[in-house]
């Protein structure tokens, strides 16, 4: 069964980004995580939500 939540190397490559660039995003705020014990953490779930709504501003500029 896949886990619903992904750590930093995995939302790095699910979003195709460097880790180094999905480390700055989530730091900024820019991409929705949270830390445990230091260590970032994502819910699946919320990071599609996140590239759905980065998709709708897109189209409506």
């Amino acid at each position: 069964m896949e886990s619903d939540i992904m750590t930093m190397d995995e939302v790095a490559e699910y979003l195709k980004l460097k880790l180094k660039t999905a480390y700055a995003l989530a730091a900024r705020g820019n991409i929705p995580g949270f830390k445990v014990g230091g260590s970032w953490r994502f819910r699946r779930s919320e990071i599609e939500r996140w590239i759905r709504q980065q998709e709708k501003q897109m189209k409506t500029g």
